[in-house]
């Protein structure tokens, strides 16, 4: 079983989360004077990368708090979740602070 850690309660089974997207996506600006592309490239469109992959869970069956984690998607490794909110990490930077 994954444990995921909740950057507010500490490592939890990852039954007790719920996948919630891609995080840091920004939302358009004023919706009405968006083109129906742009709109669709916001509400549809995501990256779906091999390897690492910011991304936005919820804790569910915990604090229900949403947070945002740094995992690569080939291995399933986290090597970094934080608060909503917060700013993207350096992904090379965490690269190279993981050894990979």
């Amino acid at each position: 079983m994954l444990l995921i850690p909740c950057p507010h309660c500490g490592n939890r089974p990852e039954l007790e989360f719920r996948y919630a997207g891609e995080a840091h996506i920004a939302r358009p600006a004023d919706p009405s004077t968006t083109s129906d592309q742009e709109w669709a490239e916001y509400l549809y469109f995501r990256s779906n990368p091999k390897g690492l992959h910011i991304e936005r869970w919820r804790h569910v069956s915990g604090c229900a708090r949403f947070f945002n984690c740094v995992r690569d998607t080939v291995s399933d490794k986290i090597l970094k979740t934080y608060p909503a909110g917060q700013p993207k990490p350096d992904l090379a930077e965490l690269v190279k602070e993981a050894g990979q």
